[in-house]
C-alpha cells in the first residue's frame, strides 16, 4: 500500500509518495498527484518515511538544506535511470545544460532523450532535473509546460540562468 502527505512549499502544494521504506513519487501540484496516482493510496501524515522527507523539503525550501538524504525507489528503464543517477551530481546552485548531460552519460546524441528522461522523473527537486538548461543558459520545459517552477527553484538555489 503506498501512502502520501501534503507539504505546502513556496511553489505550491508538493504531494510525497512512499511505498515499502521508499520515497517513490513527489507530485508538484494535487493535478499531477491526481494523474499519477491511481492505485490504491492513503493519506498518512503520520508515516515516518514521509515525516522524514517533509523535514527535509522544509529544510530545502529555507535554504538550510542542499541534499536530500532519503531512501528512493527510482523506477524507468536503464538509459533513464543513467539519467538520473547523472543528475543526482549535479551540485545545489549550479546549472548544466542537457548536452553537459548527454555527454556525461556517454551518449552526445541523446540531448532530447535526456529531456524526455527529466520528463519521466518522479522524483523532482530530490532528483534535481531543474538544475537542466539549455546551452544558451535559458529555461526550457520543466514538468511538460511548468517552466516557471523550474525558474523558483534554481532562484531558491541562486543558480545563474537566462530569464
Amino acid at each position: 500500500m503506498k501512502n502520501y502527505t501534503m507539504y505546502q512549499s513556496s511553489i505550491g502544494e508538493i504531494y510525497v509518495v512512499a511505498e515499502n521504506d521508499y520515497i517513490v513519487a513527489l507530485h508538484i501540484g494535487n493535478e499531477d498527484f491526481l494523474e499519477s496516482e491511481k492505485v490504491e493510496i492513503q493519506k498518512n501524515s503520520k508515516h515516518p518515511l514521509l515525516m522524514q522527507a517533509v523535514q527535509q523539503l522544509d529544510e530545502y525550501f529555507s535554504g538550510q538544506r542542499k541534499d536530500f538524504d532519503l531512501p528512493l525507489q527510482e523506477q524507468g528503464t536503464v538509459f533513464q535511470t543513467n539519467v538520473w543517477n547523472e543528475l543526482k551530481k549535479i551540485p545545489y546552485g549550479k546549472t548544466v545544460s542537457y548536452q553537459d548531460v548527454a555527454t556525461a552519460i556517454g551518449n552526445t546524441k541523446a540531448v532530447r532523450a535526456i529531456g524526455q528522461a527529466n520528463k519521466a522523473n518522479k522524483l523532482p527537486i530530490i532528483v534535481p532535473c531543474h538544475r537542466v538548461i539549455g546551452k544558451d543558459q535559458s529555461l526550457t520545459g520543466y514538468a511538460g509546460t511548468q517552466v516557471h517552477l523550474k525558474e523558483q527553484l534554481l532562484e531558491i538555489e541562486g543558480a545563474l540562468f537566462k530569464k
